[in-house]
């Protein structure tokens, strides 16, 4: 929901316990994703990269948030960015299960 899009990560109470790449397998393709696991809900965001290259000394001025990890402020730097793909997904209706890999 785009109203509440701006409020999502505005909790103080709200902690980040991990965060990280993922390959998201979607139907007939493969989708390149950027998780955030926070200790109430689950975002998938999904990885676009800027098609205009910034030059230079330009990538060492972009502000980037120091507590994303390394590779995400690096990944920002070179103009990369994550849009949300779907609703939040709320830790007590997650289910994991391991699975063989393809």
């Amino acid at each position: 929901k785009e109203n509440s899009s701006e409020n999502i990560l505005s909790s103080a109470n709200r902690l980040l316990i991990h965060e990280g790449k993922l390959m998201l397998a979607e139907s007939t393709r493969l989708l390149d994703v950027y998780l955030f696991l926070f200790d109430d809900f689950l975002l998938i965001t999904k990885i676009k990269r800027n098609k205009k290259k910034y030059g230079g000394s330009d990538t060492n001025l972009i502000p980037v948030c120091p507590s994303l990890s390394p590779e995400l402020q690096s990944f920002i730097r070179e103009g990369g960015f994550c849009t949300v793909l779907d609703q939040p997904i709320p830790l007590d209706r997650l289910l994991l299960k391991n699975v063989e890999p393809i």
